[in-house]
């Protein structure tokens, strides 16, 4: 490994993408230590913490971890992820869209411009959602009285922190190594790991147990993870032979990859963003017994209706992301069909029926990891509030996926340079044997 790692640095673009990655994120980082104008440094740590506020525990672990902090950063990267979901449904189900989507590099520029752009008004929409859900209930926040210009600079503050949060993260993608965004999430659940394990070092009485317990969860939960995110179904595909004299053309075998947790972590942001809703509106209306329903995670009702919205999602995600009549359309178009099934509707049905029974493994499992955590963490207190989400099953997953996805990008670099790569596949060692005859 540290060979592979040495190879990796040696190679002067890698280790240049490297370098500016690990310096944007610690500029990321170092956003966290610029409080907001007017308010308390500590203005939401112990409400973060509380049972009270789960229903911030998503937007905390999805946002870097910083609605717990006076920070500009506090939004972090949500605003511009929710824009980027927004835009790539309206893609699937708007045809002006969608024609713009295919335009190649000059449509997707334009894409990328209207996201940035609607970044603002969702920015601007959460920073009112954290005043009046945060600012306005919780005594103590502001260092004055909360009056309209007071509230004017904490909105613009968090305005302005999310749309540079955003522009590190286009750096990032651009200049560094993996997905910026990815990469600002990850980053933020695991700089928050540290202040969790102290928190449960410093209340709870028998600490070691409760570590062997979650390293048990992590390393089940990581394994499971790795073998959900590399499993697929492969469809055999058969390309037309055409004979033109001598000659023969096509012929080839291949296959199409349908991957058994194709919706990500979508279904679970999803489901996570419309239990909150409703659990901050009965907050807010004094409703006790419907707030406790949608912030009691190892309820009855909450674990049901949660597992229910995460297959509903899955689907939903699914077959909106991915047309079987079009991969079929595609496929004759190019000469290519699936052995023993017709060309056209035929084969546009038998890719759909597979989809709907991967689509039903892959939504067990984000139901599986999304629920499962809450019922072994609901007998340790020092769990509770934000620091479950960020020790839970759903943080793991983030991490693991954006981690493979820089063990392949590293892959690549290593390979490309006649290098074998992280994993011994042989296919660069035989390319650097051919390279040295």
């Amino acid at each position: 490994m540290f060979t592979k790692i040495r190879q990796l640095l040696s190679v002067p673009e890698t280790r240049d993408k490297v370098i500016t990655t690990l310096a944007l994120l610690l500029a990321y980082r170092v956003g966290f230590h610029i409080p907001i104008p007017g308010t308390s440094p500590d203005f939401l740590r112990e409400a973060s913490s509380s049972a009270a506020s789960t229903v911030f525990g998503v937007m905390n672990a999805f946002s870097g971890g910083a609605i717990g902090q006076t920070a500009i950063f506090s939004l972090g990267i949500m605003p511009y992820i929710s824009a980027s979901i927004i835009f790539s449904v309206l893609g699937k189900v708007s045809p002006a869209i969608e024609a713009i989507q295919k335009e190649g590099a000059a449509g997707q520029k334009k894409i990328n411009q209207w996201t940035r752009l609607s970044t603002v008004p969702i920015c601007l929409i959460q920073a009112l959602f954290v005043w009046f859900g945060v600012f306005t209930k919780t005594p103590g926040i502001l260092a004055g009285d909360a009056n309209l210009g007071m509230a004017l600079v904490v909105i613009l503050s968090l305005t302005a922190g999310a749309i540079f949060v955003m522009w590190i993260g286009e750096l990032i993608t651009e200049h560094g190594i993996g997905n910026g965004a990815s990469l600002i999430i990850m980053g933020g659940i695991i700089a928050s790991m540290p202040g969790a394990l102290q928190a449960i070092f410093a209340t709870d009485s028998d600490f070691y147990g409760t570590m062997l317990t979650l390293s048990a969860i992590w390393v089940t939960i990581v394994v499971v993870v790795v073998f959900m995110q590399k499993g697929e179904r492969r469809i055999p595909i058969q390309y037309a032979r055409l004979t033109r004299g001598r000659r023969v053309y096509g012929g080839q075998k291949h296959f199409l990859p349908l991957k058994v947790n194709m919706a990500g972590v979508m279904p679970i942001i999803f489901a996570s963003a419309l239990f909150m809703i409703p659990g901050v509106m009965f907050e807010l209306l004094g409703w006790t017994y419907l707030r406790n329903v949608f912030q009691t995670t190892d309820g009855f009702m909450y674990v049901t209706m949660y597992l229910l919205l995460v297959f509903w999602f899955c689907f939903f995600w699914n077959n909106l992301m991915f047309q079987p009549s079009d991969i079929a359309n595609n496929l004759r178009e190019h000469g290519s069909f699936i052995p023993g099934i017709r060309p056209g509707a035929r084969t546009a049905e038998y890719i759909k029926s597979s989809l709907q029974r991967i689509t039903l493994a892959g939504a067990a499992f984000l139901a599986l990891i999304a629920v499962v955590p809450n019922f072994v963490t609901a007998g340790i207190p020092e769990l509770r509030g934000s620091l479950a989400y960020f020790l839970g099953g759903t943080s793991v997953l983030i991490v693991v996926g954006v981690a493979m996805d820089m063990v392949d990008r590293l892959n690549a670099q290593l390979v490309m340079h006649n290098y074998e790569g992280f994993m011994k596949t042989g296919g660069g060692a035989a390319w650097t044997k051919r390279g040295q005859k």
